[in-house]
C-alpha cells in the first residue's frame, strides 16, 4: 500500500493532464492520467485527507496543479532568517533619509547589546554619500550597522567602528572589511538563531520551497548539522563552503554531495573573487562612471586574482568539492571561466550578471552551469542603466545562456531579494516589475523555463515525492507568478506546508 496517493492534480499547461500519484517510501510510484475536473480554470475545491499522516492517507487535490519541489540555489540562510528583525532602509532616497529612518527606530529596535542594526540600503542613486557623521548625528550613544541591500558594504557609526574594532574615515566598510562585520552581526545564542532559522523555514516551505543551497560565510554545515540533529525537517539543505574551511575539509573529506543524514549533505566550494553593482565594485572591462566622492576603484575590486584563484580551485576540486565562483563583473566572469575551463572543474559560476558575448559559449563549453538571482535585475535596473551605460544588453542574461545550452540554476541570493522562487521565475518571465516596461525583454523566457531552472526533479515515477500543489496554473497569467498561491508542498511525501 502506497504512504500518500493524491487524487485529481493537474499538470500545467492548457490541455494538462489530470493525474493521480501514488507515493511510497518518500518517492513518486505512479503517475495515472484520469479523467479532467475543474474545467473553470482555478482550483477552488479544498484539500481533503483521510489518516492525515497515517499511512494509506488519500488527498483529493481537487484540481489543484501540481509542480516539482522549488529549490533556492544560492542563500544565506542565517543572514535572510535574522534580517526580518533588522531596520528595513529599502524606502530611503538618500542617505539622510536613512539616517532619518534609523533615527526614528533605533529606540525600539536596540538589541539586548545595545547594537542597532540596519538592512538593505541601496546608495547607488542616492543624491548625498552614506558617511558616519550623519548616523552620529542621529545615534551618538549605541554602534550602529546598517547593511546594504547587497551585502557587500557596511555602513557604521563611529560607536560601531570601536565596537568591531575597524577603521575607516566615512564609516563604510567594502567586500572583505565588510565581511568581517557581517560574520559578527549574529552572534546569538545558537537557539536563539535555530529558532530564527525555523520560522524563515516555514516561510519558504510555504512559497514551495523544498531545498536551499546555503552559502551562509562562517561554518553553517556545522549549525545545520545541529539543527537536523534537533528534528529540523523542513528543507533539503546544501551547505557550503568557504577558503577558511579548506583544511577542515581536507582533514574530514568533506566533498560536495557528502550526507548528513537524508536531507543534509555538503555544497559547494564558494569563493568571491569580485564585488557588486550596487556597492560599484563588480570587477569590469570598462570603468565606472561619476565615481567622485566614493571610496572604491574605477573598474571595481577583484578580491581574488587569477593565480590565487586556480590555487584555490585545485585544492577545492581535489577533495572533492565542486567549486561555486563568484564572478559579477564581465571582467570577473572571464578571468573565472579562464580558470575554470583550463582546470576542467566544471560547477558553477553564482550571479553571472554582465557577459562579455563570447564568454556566453564558453559556460557550456566548460560543462559550467550559470547560477543566476533572476530578481536582482529587477532591483538594480536603473543602478545597471547609470554604472554600466550602453552594456545592459549583455546583463542579467538569462535566455542568451539557454540559447548556448547552459544549464541555469535559479535562487535569490537572500537576503539580497526574497527567499521566494516565485519572485525569481517571475523576474525571468516578465523582465519586469512594479508596473515598470520590461527591461530588456530579448532576455525573457517562458514559464515553463523559468520554472525547470527552480526545479531538480520531474513528476514521473522513481523521482523524490519533492511537490508543490498549485491554486492557479503557472503556465497561464505570467502577471500571477509572482504572487502564486501555494496550497500545499510536500517533500519527501511528508507536508511541510498545507492550506486546508
Amino acid at each position: 500500500m502506497p504512504d500518500l496517493l493524491i487524487r485529481n492534480a493537474r499538470l500545467p499547461g492548457a490541455g494538462g493532464a489530470v493525474v493521480d500519484l501514488t507515493i511510497t517510501a518518500a518517492h513518486i510510484t505512479s503517475v495515472t492520467a484520469m479523467g479532467a475536473v475543474c474545467r473553470d480554470g482555478r482550483a477552488s475545491a479544498p484539500i481533503s485527507a483521510h489518516g492525515a499522516h497515517s499511512a494509506g492517507e488519500v488527498v483529493d487535490a481537487g484540481g489543484r496543479w501540481v509542480v516539482p519541489g522549488l529549490w533556492d540555489e544560492h542563500v544565506h540562510f542565517d543572514q535572510w532568517a535574522s534580517s526580518r528583525r533588522r531596520i528595513d532602509l529599502a524606502s530611503a532616497r538618500s542617505a539622510a533619509q536613512a539616517a532619518a529612518i534609523v533615527a526614528a527606530q533605533a529606540p525600539r529596535t536596540a538589541r539586548d547589546d545595545g547594537l542597532v542594526v540596519g538592512r538593505s540600503f541601496r546608495d547607488a542613486l542616492w543624491p548625498d554619500a552614506p558617511h558616519r557623521a550623519l548616523l552620529d548625528a542621529v545615534v551618538p550613544d549605541r554602534p550602529v550597522v546598517l547593511v546594504s541591500a547587497d551585502l557587500h558594504c557596511c555602513w557604521l557609526n563611529s560607536a560601531a567602528l570601536t565596537r568591531f574594532g575597524a577603521e575607516s574615515a566615512t564609516g563604510l566598510l567594502r567586500e572583505e572589511a565588510g565581511f568581517a562585520v557581517l560574520r559578527r552581526l549574529d552572534e546569538a545564542e545558537p537557539a536563539q538563531r535555530d529558532d530564527w532559522a525555523l520560522r524563515a523555514a516555514r516561510a519558504a516551505a510555504a512559497r514551495g520551497v523544498v531545498g536551499v543551497h546555503d552559502l551562509e560565510m562562517g561554518d553553517c554545515l556545522d549549525d545545520w548539522r545541529r539543527r537536523m540533529d534537533a528534528g529540523f525537517d523542513l528543507l533539503r539543505v546544501e551547505a557550503g563552503i568557504y577558503a577558511p574551511g579548506l583544511d577542515r575539509a581536507e582533514a574530514e573529506g568533506l566533498s560536495t554531495g557528502l550526507a548528513f543524514g537524508p536531507l543534509l549533505t555538503v555544497g559547494r566550494f564558494k569563493t568571491i573573487t569580485d564585488g557588486s553593482l550596487g556597492t560599484r565594485t563588480a570587477y569590469c572591462v570598462d570603468p565606472y562612471p561619476d565615481l567622485d566622492g566614493h571610496d572604491t576603484h574605477d573598474h571595481g575590486v577583484l578580491a581574488v586574482g587569477p593565480e590565487e584563484l586556480r590555487e584555490q580551485l585545485r585544492r577545492a576540486t581535489a577533495i572533492g568539492l565542486e567549486p561555486a565562483v563568484h564572478a559579477i563583473g564581465d571582467e570577473a566572469n572571464r578571468l573565472a571561466l579562464d580558470a575554470m575551463i583550463e582546470l576542467g572543474t566544471g560547477g558553477r559560476i553564482e550571479h553571472a550578471q554582465l557577459l562579455r558575448d563570447p564568454d556566453v559559449a564558453r559556460f557550456a563549453a566548460g560543462g559550467i552551469a550559470a547560477s543566476i538571482q533572476p530578481e536582482h535585475a529587477m532591483d538594480d535596473r536603473d543602478i545597471a542603466d547609470r554604472y554600466w551605460p550602453g552594456r545592459t544588453r549583455r546583463g542579467f542574461l538569462i535566455r542568451s545562456l539557454l540559447n548556448a545550452g547552459v544549464r541555469v540554476r535559479f535562487g535569490s541570493d537572500a537576503p539580497v531579494a526574497a527567499l521566494d522562487p516565485w519572485h525569481a521565475i517571475a523576474a525571468a518571465v516578465l523582465r519586469s516589475r512594479d508596473g515598470r516596461a520590461p527591461w530588456h525583454p530579448e532576455q525573457a523566457i517562458t514559464a515553463a523555463e523559468a520554472i525547470a531552472c527552480s526545479t531538480r526533479t520531474e513528476i514521473r515515477a522513481g523521482e523524490p515525492a519533492d511537490l508543490v500543489l498549485l491554486d492557479a496554473d503557472p503556465l497561464g497569467d505570467p502577471a500571477a507568478l509572482r504572487d502564486m498561491p501555494v496550497a500545499a508542498t510536500l517533500l519527501g511525501g511528508r507536508w511541510t506546508h498545507r492550506v486546508l
